[in-house]
């Protein structure tokens, strides 16, 4: 650079972001300006930047005809010739150097026109930049206020956060580092050109792209997003893929995906729900925290349907001011009537006396007959419906005494009122089945009786048991008295004892018995005359006194066994 002037053009395209040509050309219209502004003459005047000198050259430019008629503006080929010899031709221009304005009004409106040129380009540039970048996050610092609207600096252009756009839930102050959503970008002359928003659904898709990995790949999808910023969010999202469940993608392990986007919104609600294409599947999932009963489609002209709630579930399915219901319409696209159970019920009971006493008033009404009438049309056979209908309208005629435009007039309205009666039914027919579904639902959340019965005859069977183990008992003690009186003392013995050694010992005890009736025993025989006695015996040997006594009723017998109960207490002879 050989000159001031073309380095501070360098350096100031850098600052600004624009080509140094923009500034070169703002220079040039820059002094063009203020020199016609100093001449105050209708010369054609132009002007062109020398980079050499570092100077703007000015020229008047006229261009070569025939005939003269403004000498300010042209030239004779005469003249023409004369100067550039026969190289001049009609309609070429010529340049005369001129020189250039140096007073201090004219550089005043130079620099002027430069900075209007350069605003201009930088504008240019930044909408060219960001057009494109609507609905992408940018990231920024707070800069000042500017009645209650937020200059952002991002990426080294200013941007503006509105109040309209801000989150009620947020608070800034100047310095704070700020993530926002591209809004718009216009090419308004004054302000900032790119308008941000926080407020934005598109800032919360964003967000769950940058956190959950499995949307930034395509294999969830979002497919809807509302908001109502700072307080609740609802987003719906569907997966292309069965193994993978698109709710939990977004919540993360422990929730730490979610977390970290309800951290960056202050706290911001946000229900995730699987998307459905089958609208009742949908509209029960986006009704969530809440649980829903049953979701109807209402046939009408706009899409509604009708949510039964059960009564303690109302308020949670509506939400604050209507908000969770409110955010479900618009992620669903349904209008939706939401109710509780016990209004359906009374709307369903309130249709069943409208039947009632739709039934009970369901004559047909033959608008312009009189009694006489009515009456040859009940003898001829023409009291219901079905035969008024299938008649035809000449024998109707003939028979109610009327025209045949009266008799199909007659016709058409039963056929009305039939049609009004049949629709009626179908209401009647869809509400009893309503209250069923509500009747059965109620069933269901009931504990059920009969699954209480097994365990009363568990109970039963317990006691049975009980009982059969008690007989069982008691058939074995008199199998056991049984065999005291009969079976040979010795096999007894060695069955209860279980050693070779008690058994040899209970045999000695009994042969010597058998000898010496007499002789008083150790530990049986005393226990059996105690309980002869009348005595107190201890009651683990209830059964020997039972046996003993048995025994001496009839002829003498040897004595029993010691109870298995007693082990080793084997009865010897003194």
């Amino acid at each position: 650079m050989s000159n001031p002037l073309q380095q501070t053009i360098e350096t100031l395209a850098k600052e600004k972001g624009v080509e140094p040509n923009v500034i070169v050309a703002a220079i040039e219209d820059a002094v063009l300006t203020a020199s016609r502004r100093h001449y105050k003459s209708t010369e054609n005047l132009r002007t062109r930047f020398n980079p050499e000198t570092g100077q703007v050259d000015l020229f008047a430019v006229r261009q070569i005809v025939d005939e003269v008629e403004d000498p300010l503006t042209e030239i004779s080929l005469a003249e023409a010739q004369e100067l550039y010899g026969d190289e001049a031709e009609v309609d070429m221009e010529i340049e005369f150097p001129k020189p250039t304005v140096p007073t201090r009004i004219a550089a005043q409106t130079a620099k002027q026109v430069i900075f209007q040129k350069v605003r201009e380009a930088e504008r240019d540039n930044v909408y060219a930049l960001y057009s494109d970048r609507v609905d992408e996050v940018i990231n920024g610092t707070v800069k000042r206020f500017e009645n209650g609207d937020i200059v952002v600096d991002a990426e080294r252009v200013e941007a503006l956060l509105p109040r309209r756009e801000q989150s009620r839930a947020e608070n800034y102050t100047t310095g704070d580092r700020i993530r926002a959503v591209i809004r718009e970008v216009n090419k308004n002359t004054k302000g900032p050109q790119i308008i941000l928003s926080r407020t934005d659904p598109a800032l919360l898709i964003k967000m769950f792209e940058q956190e959950v990995p499995e949307i930034y790949d395509g294999t969830v999808t979002i497919r809807g997003a509302v908001r109502e910023a700072g307080d609740r969010a609802k987003v719906a999202v569907h997966s292309r893929e069965r193994d993978v469940d698109p709710v939990g993608a977004c919540v993360g392990m422990k929730g730490t995906r979610v977390q970290a986007i309800i951290r960056e919104l202050r706290g911001e609600k946000i229900d995730i729900v699987e998307w459905s294409e089958d609208p009742v599947v949908f509209v029960t999932n986006a009704i969530s925290p809440a649980r829903v009963q049953r979701v109807t489609v209402v046939e009408s002209e706009e899409p509604i349907v009708e949510v039964v709630v059960e009564d303690r579930q109302l308020s949670l399915a509506i939400g604050k001011k209507g908000q969770n219901v409110r955010l479900a319409a618009k992620l669903t696209g349904w209008k939706i009537d939401i109710k509780s159970e016990e209004e359906k019920r009374r709307e369903v009971e309130a249709r069943f006396e409208e039947l009632e006493e739709g039934e009970e008033a369901g004559t047909l009404t033959l608008p312009g007959l009189d009694e006489s009438q009515l009456r040859r049309l009940s003898e001829a056979g023409l009291d219901t419906a079905d035969r008024l209908l299938e008649v035809e309208a000449a024998e109707l005629a003939a028979v109610a005494d009327v025209d045949e435009t009266t008799a199909r007039g007659l016709q058409a309205a039963v056929r009305e009122q039939v049609d009004a009666a049949a629709r009626a039914a179908e209401e009647a027919d869809a509400a009893a089945e309503t209250g069923d579904a509500a009747a059965e639902t109620g069933d269901a959340d009931a504990p059920d009786a009969q699954d209480e019965a097994p365990v009363e005859t568990s109970d039963a069977a317990d006691a049975g048991t009980d009982a059969q183990a008690a007989d069982d008992a008691g058939t074995d003690a008199q199998a056991e008295d049984a065999q005291a009186d009969h079976a040979p003392v010795e096999t007894q013995a060695a069955d209860d004892a279980g050693t070779d050694a008690q058994a040899e010992d209970a045999q000695a005890a009994a042969r010597d018995a058998a000898d010496l009736p007499d002789a008083p025993t150790a530990a049986a025989p005393v226990e059996a005359s105690d309980a002869a006695a009348g005595t107190d015996a201890p009651p683990d040997d209830a059964a020997p006194v039972e046996t003993n006594d048995a025994a001496t009723a009839g002829a003498p017998a040897p004595p029993a066994a010691a109870p298995a109960g007693a082990p080793g207490e084997t009865p010897t002879a003194e």
